[in-house]
This record gives structure tokens, sequence and C-alpha cells, in this order.
């Protein structure tokens, strides 16, 4: 798979996600040997809104004030989750430094890096899921943000509203660009 050109590994790609929407999209990139972000971009379009990169630190502003979610960092080595609030961050040093505490996520982001990020609407492992993808350069994922479920398994009905809300700023915000 590695010597096909990319518009072929795209085509498989996306005949891969016809037949098994919920699948897992890193599988997918190592399989055909291409970045994440090229994976979500074969996903269909309707469930894609895209935000440049520059906007890293007002997504992350705006979902601080969502409550409970679920942030994933997935390399090849490790899935490593953590549900609870995302912290407010404020820049210092060039970093984005959560402000986390000894019990909650902390941490420090680079947000020059991010150059992508994806509002993702997709099945994964039979459940609707909504998600928001942050992508370096090099089209990897930084990490992800899953909207939280209630003691249901539902989706929070008021994360889906900010996560449309955020949607919908983008692709306005993109329209008049």
């Amino acid at each position: 798979m590695q010597q096909l050109p990319i518009s072929e590994k795209v085509e498989l790609i996306r005949q891969a996600i016809a037949a098994k929407p919920d699948g897992i999209l890193e599988a997918l990139a190592t399989e055909y040997h291409v970045p994440v972000q090229t994976v979500v971009e074969c996903l269909p379009a309707d469930g894609l809104t895209r935000i440049d990169g520059q906007h890293f630190v007002a997504v992350l502003t705006d979902i601080a004030q969502w409550g409970d979610i679920t942030f994933i960092c997935h390399s090849k080595d490790a899935i490593v989750e953590f549900c609870g609030p995302l912290p407010e961050g404020k820049i210092g040093h060039g970093m984005y430094n959560l402000q986390g505490g000894r019990s909650g996520l902390s941490g420090h982001l680079r947000p020059e890096n991010c150059k992508a990020i994806f509002l993702v609407r997709r099945p994964f492992m039979g459940m609707k899921t909504l998600s928001v993808q942050f992508f370096n350069a090099d089209g990897e994922t930084i990490f992800k943000i899953y909207v939280g479920r209630d003691e249901k398994r539902a989706l929070k009905s008021d994360q889906v509203e900010r996560f449309e809300r955020l949607a919908a700023l983008s692709a306005n915000a993109a329209g008049n660009a």
C-alpha cells in the first residue's frame, strides 16, 4: 500500500470507511501509510467541520465550559483517556497551560503547532460520537476531545448544542473570510 499514489489511497480509505463507518481511524492511517488527518478528511463531508488551527485557544476556551468530556491522546503505543472537565488555560512562556492542578487534567500545549481542528460526527463502536480533533502540520493527531455521555450513555444534550454552535460559528467565520 505504501507505493500507491495518494489519490488511490484516499479512494481505498473512503471505501473502507463506507464498509465499516465505525472503524478505528488510526488503524486505517497505519494500513495506508498516511497521516490520520488524511483519513479524517475521507469521512463523509456532512460529518466534518474544519477550523483553522489558529483558533486553538478559542476552541479550548469554549470546551472548558462544557463540563465533563473525554480527552484522548492516541499514539501507536498507547491510548490515554481522561474523563472530567477540561480546565481553563492561559498562555505563558509560549505554551497554553491547562490549569487543572493536581487532581484534574493539566499540562502544557503548544498552540502554534496546531494547524487544523476538525469537528467530527461519526459512529464508533456502534454509537454516535462527536469529537473535536486537533492536528499538527504533519497531519498527525495532537489530541481529541469527545462530547460527554450521561448515565444512560447518551450524548449530553447541552454539549451537543455547544458542539453544533462551535461548528456553526466556524462555518460562518469561514464564509466571511
